[in-house]
């Protein structure tokens, strides 16, 4: 993006950029929401605009982890799954040992945030579900309030946020 025609639109080192901060229905693929700022715009403060909706789950990539706006989403009713950043800090309060590896799943564990600035923005227990990926051949450590489904099930919600990146390849290719 060319910073002489979109001067608003600063990013890092002078360049111009763009994001476009998107709640996507998966029901039916469009978007209920749709926030652009300039490249500087933090995306996890793109929480701090959405109002979260009781029962609804959002799935986010770990740049939006930001324990203050998760634990709105929380006190909303809703759910979220997102990636849990390798720097976080927890204490097991449990463990799951009812996993079935042939799935993929490493473990399921509820857990409390040590860190003192996280246990106060998040002051309740989080589920850390870790799964192994054979297809992309990633492990990944997911994020979440929902103690409701299935270990398994976070991981395959978390598969639905890929749609994001389809529709996103489709916007790119119209343009």
């Amino acid at each position: 993006m060319s910073i002489n025609l979109f001067t608003w639109a600063e990013g890092k080192y002078s360049r111009g950029a763009v994001n476009v901060h998107t709640l996507l229905d998966l029901r039916g693929s469009i978007p209920t929401f749709i926030l652009v700022t300039d490249g500087k715009y933090h995306d996890s403060n793109a929480l701090d605009v959405i109002i979260p909706i009781s029962g609804a789950i959002y799935l986010m990539d770990k740049a939006y982890v930001d324990f203050l706006a998760l634990y709105r989403i929380h006190l909303a009713a809703a759910y979220f799954v997102t990636r849990a950043k390798k720097s976080m800090r927890y204490k097991i309060i449990e463990q799951n040992f009812n996993i079935d590896n042939s799935t993929g799943l490493i473990s399921d564990k509820p857990v409390v945030s040590t860190s003192t600035k996280s246990k106060k923005l998040y002051p309740e227990k989080l589920r850390l579900v870790e799964f192994y990926d054979s297809e992309t051949d990633n492990y990944l450590v997911f994020l979440s309030n929902n103690f409701e489904v299935t270990a398994l099930e976070i991981a395959n919600l978390y598969k639905k946020r890929w749609s994001i990146e389809v529709f996103f390849k489709w916007i790119k290719n119209k343009i």
